[in-house]
């Protein structure tokens, strides 16, 4: 009896010591499980928040894109505007150069048509001078006043338009007469005779020429 109690106590024991060593194998499971989840939830924790930060800074991205989008928009509209403004500019100062040019050209040739006439008189004068064979200091007078006023008119550009022989051009003549041509083999429509010379300053035409032209 003494002898099964003694071995039922060593049973009792060995289970007790089994059952502690279950349980502590039990609970290093556990607690390795346990360890195991929690890093696992903190592993998908973090990606979550990792995605949440990239998904903030894709937005946050997209908004900046959008504003460099937006201003670079109104920089080129502001361009616009600014090269439009000034060619609006530069052709309005070349419209009042080229207006201020043409006053100032018409400006001067009213002034010399009204000195056309009186050049006109000096060189009848001094043609009939010339004629005359009479070569009086006044005469010298006339003619030298006529050189002078030639060489203003030169210095204008201006230029006669006296030619005989030559096609009648309505830009250039204002016929006043026609008449058969000495000449037989004379073409119609050719200046025989200048009435009154004409003037012109480059291709501007300031008085047509008085002509009588061939039938």
């Amino acid at each position: 009896a003494a002898f099964m109690n003694y071995r039922n106590y060593l049973s009792n024991l060995f289970m007790s010591k089994k059952d502690e060593k279950t349980a502590a194998e039990t609970a290093a499971e556990e607690k390795e499980t346990n360890d195991a989840e929690n890093a696992q939830k903190n592993e998908e924790q973090q990606a979550d928040n990792e995605t949440t930060e990239s998904g903030d800074e894709d937005s946050l991205l997209l908004d900046l894109q959008a504003e460099v989008n937006k201003l670079r928009e109104e920089v080129n509209q502001k361009n616009d505007q600014f090269l439009r403004k000034a060619a609006e500019f530069e052709n309005l100062r070349k419209r009042t150069q080229r207006e201020r040019v043409a006053i100032f050209e018409d400006a001067k040739i009213e002034a010399i048509k009204k000195f056309l006439p009186i050049y006109d008189d000096l060189e009848r004068s001094v043609d009939a001078g010339e004629k005359s064979n009479e070569k009086m200091p006044l005469f010298e007078g006339v003619k030298m006043v006529r050189d002078k006023f030639r060489n203003v008119l030169d210095q204008y550009g201006v230029e006669r338009i006296d030619e005989t022989d030559v096609p009648f051009n309505v830009d250039l003549h204002d016929a006043m007469l026609r008449q058969p041509a000495s000449d037989a083999k004379m073409p119609s429509d050719t200046v025989l005779q200048v009435l009154e010379s004409g003037y012109k300053i480059g291709d501007r035409v300031i008085r047509h020429a008085k002509v009588i032209v061939s039938e």
